[in-house]
């Protein structure tokens, strides 16, 4: 701990020496902000300027090209967090960043850096303005959401939706039906599904791993649903991703 309160007031001192200043608050938090809010036009004219070449970044390596890497890391890890807050979906939001922090370790170039950068602000961002500008569902319905997102590795029952949302069961189930124009049951089965598809693509879970990860009652249970919505078992599935 001592180690490193001294190389922070060293690194203090040499920041002040160069004249090298984090970027301020107000402007990133409205980067984000903008980003969240769908606004392609201001976002578009905030990155005219290059990112690797954006003064006050800390440096976080002796490479540059690593550095920006790990801003880039940064970046993508609070686009999905304001976008989530701004009504994207948990798993697609976690999901994009993933990708994208792959996709830049690939990069050897500032410039590749730079160019990928714009691609996933203008992604998020176009992503969150088809969001806003497309049925906004209630208060009920979308902290129902929320609950599924954050418990998709349990079995979700209706009852813990009602609580969680405030309202009756019967309630909950016509309204939700109502407004994303499927049965609660049936979207709990799609996410998890959407779920297991990235876990077969990105990760070396088995698929009774995968089933027991999301709370499925068997494997042969979650074959049989993942078969119902893909068309293919997970193994298959697998195969085909990877390309055997």
């Amino acid at each position: 701990m001592e180690n490193i309160e001294k190389e922070l007031l060293y690194r203090e001192y040499v920041m002040r020496e160069e004249l090298v200043y984090h970027a301020p608050f107000n402007p990133e938090r409205e980067f984000y902000e903008t980003v969240k809010s769908g606004d392609i036009k201001k976002v578009e004219k905030s990155l005219r300027e290059d990112f690797c070449a954006k003064k006050g970044l800390g440096k976080l390596s002796e490479s540059r090209v690593q550095s920006f890497k790990y801003h880039f890391a940064i970046t993508a890890a609070l686009l999905s967090r304001h976008c989530i807050e701004g009504g994207m979906e948990h798993e697609r939001a976690y999901t994009l960043s993933d990708l994208y922090i792959a996709d830049v370790d690939k990069c050897t170039t500032l410039k590749q850096i730079s160019a990928l950068h714009r691609t996933m602000v203008l992604d998020y961002t176009k992503r969150m303005h088809k969001i806003r500008t497309s049925r906004v569902y209630s208060r009920h319905v979308v902290c129902t959401i929320q609950y599924i997102y954050d418990h998709l590795h349990e079995e979700i029952c209706l009852a813990d939706l009602a609580d969680a949302a405030g309202i009756n069961t019967n309630y909950l189930s016509r309204l939700f039906k109502k407004e994303v124009g499927m049965p609660i049951g049936e979207y709990i089965s799609r996410k998890k599904i959407e779920t297991a598809r990235n876990m077969l693509e990105y990760s070396e879970y088995t698929p009774l791993e995968i089933a027991n990860i999301l709370a499925f009652s068997s494997q042969s249970y979650f074959v049989n649903v993942f078969k119902r919505y893909t068309g293919e078992t997970p193994g298959k599935y697998r195969n085909a991703k990877q390309g055997k």
